[in-house]
């Protein structure tokens, strides 16, 4: 007793001395939207389409999603600290919540940083997201309407790991490396609802390269279906079919609920020389093993269904505070069970003027054309990233906003 009390009084005090942070921060992205041909039913002829105005948030169509949130940290001594992040997502054009209506869908992870790298746990990017998406024309200036079609390829994060550990590396002579796996939590059949992820990226003067690696077991539910909005197995968590009033969702691989594996495999390098730089990015999506009861099947696919995605883009700054951006990208898809495929070809065009560092106004102009035949097993329809998908083959997308962080 008498050694035991002195320690228990010193304990508080030692941990009153530890340093530490938190950070209060976000982003307010908002804009008006013009698209062309936008799917508001069928009838008996095909589907129909109509233009459509409206002021959305940066989530839905512009440079990033609106977004507060909390990190921190406390030093734990030694060079090790303990950190977290809590990010909410939010429609700045309603009010609503993100992902789904979840409070912290964007991110929510606790962990310990040490001169060996980082462990957390939570909801977290997977390392595709780490370490491919930011080599890309979306993130740089063109936002979500410039990302490859739907997201297929997830560069944008639409979505999160839920139930997830996440190891960072330090990064030594310009190499960084991570990996990621995700629980289950399936009871007798540990490999069912997991997740894995791997990547690493390079940097040296003016190169920079990075590639990731995703894996996941029943993606209807376990990837797509990781939002609080999202259904069971028996529905279809990657997209709908519509109907003759309202209309399709995500037709490029909504058709594909049925995988027992999704697998998606990317790298994307940049350079730099003066005020420009020039990138180029591939992607391989694969949806394998169609027809197991990952999800329903209503076209009777089986096999494997996959799309290359080449994507090549440019940067300017014309000034400090003034940036022009251009891409072109380019998606083949082989369509299931022997089926055609689709092709989608999308080409991009932004600026963005700097107000002041926290501040800035912006425009993106987006067009796509589609070919062949695409998951829902109609003639392809041109989906841009974003937004309602076209009644036709072609769509156009123009937005200007505001974006201010803090």
């Amino acid at each position: 007793m008498k050694k035991a009390l002195p320690l228990a009084l010193a304990l508080p005090c030692a941990c009153a001395f530890a340093q530490s942070s938190v950070t209060l921060y976000g982003i307010v992205d908002i804009g008006v939207n013009y698209v062309n041909n936008v799917q508001t039913g069928r009838t008996a002829s095909g589907l129909k389409g109509a233009s459509q105005w409206a002021v959305m948030d940066g989530g839905t169509g512009g440079l990033q999603g609106s977004r507060w949130g909390l990190k921190g940290s406390e030093d734990l001594g030694g060079g090790y600290k303990t950190v977290f992040l809590l990010e909410n997502g939010f429609n700045a054009n309603n009010g609503t919540l993100g992902q789904g209506g979840a409070e912290f869908g964007r991110q929510a992870w606790v962990g310990v940083a040490s001169p060996y790298g980082r462990v957390t746990a939570g909801r977290q990017y997977d390392e595709v997201v780490d370490f491919y998406a930011p080599l890309l024309a979306a993130p740089q200036w063109g936002g979500y309407m410039v990302e490859h079609p739907s997201d297929l390829d997830n560069a944008s994060n639409t979505r999160r790991i839920n139930n997830s550990v996440k190891y960072t590396s330090p990064t030594i002579a310009g190499l960084t490396f991570g990996g990621l796996y995700s629980f289950g939590g399936v009871p007798g059949s540990f490999g069912s609802n997991s997740i894995w992820s791997v990547g690493a990226g390079y940097a040296a003067g003016p190169f920079t390269i990075g590639a990731g690696y995703l894996n996941a077991r029943n993606p209807n539910t376990s990837f797509f279906g990781s939002n609080p909005n999202a259904g069971p197995a028996s529905s279809n968590n990657l997209g709908s079919a519509g109907s003759a009033t309202s209309p399709q969702s995500n037709p490029i691989f909504a058709g594909y609920a049925s995988a027992k594996t999704l697998q998606i495999a990317a790298v994307a390098a940049n350079y730099s020389f003066g005020a420009a730089t020039v990138g180029a990015g591939y992607s391989n999506t694969r949806f394998q093993d169609l027809g197991s009861s990952s999800g329903p099947n209503p076209f009777h696919y089986s096999g494997t269904a996959y799309f290359h995605n080449i994507e090549v883009n440019a940067k300017y700054l014309v000034t400090p505070a003034f940036q022009v951006g251009a891409a072109f990208d380019y998606t083949k898809g082989s369509g299931a069970a022997g089926k055609e495929g689709a092709k989608y070809e999308l080409a991009s065009l932004g600026v963005d003027y700097l107000l002041s560092k926290r501040t800035d106004v912006y425009s993106v102009a987006v067009y796509e054309h589609a070919s062949g035949t695409d998951s829902l097993n109609q003639p392809a329809v041109a989906t841009i990233t974003g937004m309602t998908p076209s009644a036709t083959s072609n769509q156009v997308a123009v937005r200007v906003g505001i974006r201010h962080k803090f």
